[in-house]
């Protein structure tokens, strides 16, 4: 994106151009000698070489060390050799293992932090990585392996007793479980956040003529020590002014934040990476050759971040509980530049009420109750919480309830209260036009219903959340959708190019008690109606509406299966008790019912027994325990709320707003914008600026992306892998469309649009009556004796739906294609086909060599292949040109001197021809008129 405007101090208008900064060093090697730890970082080319000094003298400390030079590989090379060389044995000296010179301790692709326990600090790196998505020219990788190294030597080590506890506690966390980076792309951040460029880019031209070109800093209005770190440092010119820009990233979603507390300031930021932790997934859509790519990114909040039972509502902060952002960005993969490419995303959210709530686990029950451990009058917490939404997402913000309303013994009926109350209190102090909207829907109740469809209920409020919040896409509304009346929310912005575009304002917060599996079935059916609104944006359907059972929403719903059953397993400690398809009533009840019980013992069982253990490692992991001599240690502690609540125990000061205004007035300058978006300035540090040359490769994501220095493996290329796992199911050879209907062979209605028997039994099956008593149950006695009978039914006619045939289609079915055996002439051409080739490697029989019968025999089935090229000798390895004739020479002489001096004056019969062509045509002409 660029900008042009015309400085004062400059005659000709400044053309501002910014492009996201690329993290250049992505791969490491970690050397070791007896005193210090070497990590020289590099480029994918390999061309360019930084270093990293670590000291491994200090017991205790950290000390690390940059070298600003920037080596090429004969340079490093040498610098390794001395370093190798000053680290021998010298003559005389006794042989050690400590003495044997530099050795190589690891290859990494990138470090996560240090941490330090009670003894000194040890290196987390990155050993192992996977491409899990592209979005524009980015790549987002996923963590498969890390290793955790000690860095103080073995000889100033003090050993501490508790030490390996603490250390097999920290590695409790899996960092190669579902923790995302990028080396060029803001995964904290959204698409829409992202896209938004600064504010104050008009700052950027006047400061250009005073400072010099090779790097500007103007988040801390200093110079940056840029101009000998990357290679390409060619100055921009005067007139044209092009800068790398690197968003500060959102350390709320940065899981590692805590380790790189003692790194990340002391170097250069190339060799710093921000984790998110949560879930990636992306698929493709494929229409009639047209790639869509579907990008599904869940990011996991590290603040109050913990397990089911121990982390339940808010802190004093206003931080609630199991916290996750999901984004569902669509874009056009023929065009991959977020300047030039279509690119679409909505944003929503889920996360626990915000209150100060908990259930006691001290006795085994499958639903323990739910108890209001603090009133805040107020709703300070509640204030704090609501007032980070407004600011990161804009208004309105529309809570989405989905916990019961009406129970026969209160239990989750208090929470319904209790979000209710809190968002009468708030909306009073809040501008009406902003205020905080509420839906409520009882699912759990509507799911039990025979006559009532959850999906269509859903589906319903989804439309009307959209058309209030709208989606971001990157481009204008299309002139076709405005000619069919077509409205869609959102507000109308710019670019940094001055390109138009929609913005989303606002956001849906989805609840339910768990924030699991009701939450994950309406996150799907709002990314559903999203979906279909993006793709009618892009120019691809012709209305904004989707079926169920076409192959673009099966793949939409697999993706947020697999993103509901990550969270659970993160939060929950199973995978989802009900999954979409058991909401849809598309799911048979003995798969259903057997698969609700298991996963409701699994997410029992981790709940009450490793639960605790869990929750000290992510306390671990985040700092929110840090190790001290003298101190409690972790497990000695007999509660981790304080840990979570400091207030509480007056570790720091309670500072609280107005009661009134519990909202930030400076919002009211953007709303419905989002503030961080409309504010979005270098001068408040919330991104860095550098200047660099317009070929720097710092900012060529088309060389980041394609990588053309490398060898190109196909089977590797992540646009065929995606391209091989989109094959639907169920296409047939007539309609290969994704948006198609499809038959599905679980799911049948009858005419009256009633849906019967295969599916009605799953309705009274929940993740809630799974692990629920009698006393939350709502069905009256008339409509259990009628499930029961369904029931029955189910089980009677269980054999029509399961079989050999059902779930293992013909090929016919499934690709449109069916095996039959071979014809004979086929038979025979194959063959002969094969013969050939048998004969040809036979051996060739040298000039007088004498044969026996036999090998004259076999010798005269030899096929002799002729080659047909016109070159004499034609092999991978050399090539002889064949010889040109004179008259084939002359011709080319002629054509290259027409090129020189242009066309020749035209031969007497040449000219007598064209003379006699304009006659005829002419005179033709003439009786036509006639």
């Amino acid at each position: 994106m660029y900008k042009e405007r015309a400085s004062s101090t400059m005659a000709a208008p400044v053309a501002v151009k910014i492009y996201p900064i690329i993290n250049t060093i992505q791969k490491m090697v970690l050397y070791e000698t007896r005193a210090r730890f070497y990590v020289v970082g590099s480029n994918n080319t390999e061309t360019q070489f930084h270093v990293l000094k670590i000291d491994r003298t200090e017991p205790r400390g950290l000390h690390i060390t940059e070298d600003k030079a920037v080596y090429n590989k004969d340079e490093i090379g040498d610098l390794l050799l001395m370093i190798d060389v000053g680290n021998q044995t010298k003559p005389g000296q006794k042989q050690t293992a400590a003495s044997s010179g530099l050795c190589v301790a690891c290859c990494a692709f990138g470090i996560v932090g240090f941490v330090k326990f009670l003894e000194g600090y040890y290196i987390i790196l990155i050993t192992k990585r996977r491409k899990v998505g592209i979005i524009g020219h980015h790549t987002v990788y996923k963590i498969e392996d890390t290793s955790m190294i000690y860095i103080p030597n073995e000889s100033v080590r003090q050993t501490d007793p508790e030490e390996s506890r603490y250390s097999k506690t920290f590695q409790t966390v899996d960092l190669s479980s579902n923790f995302y980076f990028s080396y060029s792309y803001d995964l904290t951040h959204s698409l829409q956040y992202n896209c938004t460029p600064p504010r104050d880019t008009d700052r950027l031209a006047p400061q250009a003529s005073s400072l010099p070109a090779d790097a500007i800093h103007l988040a801390q209005g200093e110079l940056e020590e840029a101009t000998n770190f990357i290679e390409g440092n060619d100055k921009a010119e005067a007139t044209d002014l092009v800068y790398g820009v690197k968003n500060s990233p959102s350390y709320k979603y940065v899981w590692n934040s805590f380790l790189l507390e003692e790194f990340e300031h002391k170097v250069h930021y190339d060799w710093v990476l921000h984790l998110i932790h949560g879930f990636v997934g992306q698929s493709m859509v494929n229409v009639f050759g047209r790639h869509l790519y579907l990008t599904l990114i869940a990011r996991r909040s590290n603040r109050f971040a913990g397990t089911r039972f121990l982390k339940r509502g808010t802190n004093g902060s206003g931080e609630v509980a199991n916290d996750v952002e999901t984004e569902q960005i669509l874009h056009d993969a023929s065009v991959q530049s977020f300047h030039d490419g279509h690119f679409t995303s909505y944003t929503q959210l889920r996360g626990s009420i915000p209150a100060f709530w908990s259930q006691d686990i001290t006795n085994m029950v499958p639903k323990p109750p739910i108890t209001l451990d603090l009133v805040d009058p107020y709703l300070s917490s509640a204030g704090k919480h609501f007032n980070s939404l407004l600011k990161r997402y804009g208004s309105p913000v529309i809570v989405f309830n989905l916990v019961k309303k009406k129970e026969k013994r209160r239990h989750e009926s208090i929470l319904q209260q209790e979000i209710v109350s809190t968002l009468s209190y708030l909306n009073q102090f809040l501008p009406s036009q902003h205020s905080l909207q509420y839906v409520g829907f009882d699912m759990a109740r509507v799911s039990k219903s025979k006559n009532i469809d959850v999906m269509t209920r859903l589906a319903e409020i989804a439309e009307m959340c959209l058309q209030k919040t709208g989606f971001f896409q990157n481009r204008q509304r299309l002139y076709i959708n405005e000619l069919s009346n077509y409205r869609s929310a959102g507000v109308s912005s710019t670019l940094g190019d001055g390109k138009s575009c929609v913005k989303q304002t606002g956001v849906v917060r989805t609840n339910c008690v768990d924030c699991l599996d009701r939450t994950n079935t309406a996150q799907f059916v709002l990314g559903k109606y999203a979906l279909a609104h993006q793709l009618y944006a892009m120019g691809v359907i012709e209305t904004p509406k989707l079926q169920f059972e076409t192959d673009v929403v099966r793949m939409l719903e697999w993706l947020y299966e697999d993103q509901g059953d990550t969270l659970a397993l993160q939060y929950g400690g199973s995978q989802l008790v009900r999954r979409i398809q058991t909401y849809r009533k598309a799911s048979p009840w003995i798969t259903s019912q057997s698969r609700d019980i298991m996963q409701t013992l699994s997410r029992y069982y981790s709940n009450t027994f490793s639960d605790a253990d869990k929750q000290s490692a992510i306390n671990l992991f985040l700092g929110v325990y840090r190790p001290e001599k003298g101190k409690p240690n972790l497990w000695d502690l007999p509660t981790e709320y304080y840990l979570h609540h400091p207030e509480a125990m007056g570790i720091t000061q309670c500072h609280r707003r107005s009661y009134s205004d519990w909202w930030d007035v400076r919002l009211l300058k953007s709303l419905p914008l989002p503030y961080d978006e409309e504010f979005k300035e270098v001068a408040e540090k919330k991104l860095r600026a550098i200047r660099v040359g317009k070929a720097d490769r710092r900012i060529d994501s088309y060389l980041e992306y394609y990588q053309p220095h490398q060898l190109t493996v196909f089977d590797e290329l992540w646009s065929l892998t995606l391209a091989r796992e989109s094959v639907p199911s169920t296409a047939v050879r007539e309609n290969y469309s994704p948006f198609a209907q499809r038959d599905s062979r679980l799911r049948d209605t009858s005419s009256s649009g009633k849906v019967t028997v295969v599916t009605s039994s799953t309705a009274s099956n929940s993740s809630d009556t799974a692990t629920s008593s009698d006393e939350t149950s709502t069905c009256s006695d008339e409509e259990e004796q009628d499930w029961l009978n369904l029931t029955i039914q189910q089980d009677c006619a269980s054999s029509n739906y399961f079989s050999f045939k059902d779930h293992f289609t013909s090929m016919k079915s499934r690709y449109g294609v069916e095996i039959k055996n071979p014809e004979k002439v086929d038979i025979s051409l194959y063959k002969r086909y094969v013969g050939i080739g048998d004969n040809a490697c036979q051996p060739a029989v040298k000039e007088g060599e004498q044969l026996s019968q036999e090998s004259r025999n076999a010798q005269s089935k030899v096929t002799t292949l002729i080659r047909k090229s016109a070159f004499s000798l034609d092999s991978s390895r050399h090539v002889t040109p064949p010889t040109v004739n004179r008259q084939a020479r002359d011709i080319y002489r002629i054509y290259v001197a027409r090129g020189k001096t242009g066309a020749q004056v035209p031969s007497r019969g040449t000219t007598a021809l064209y003379e006699q062509y304009c006659r005829s045509y002419r005179g033709a002409t003439v009786m036509k008129d006639r």
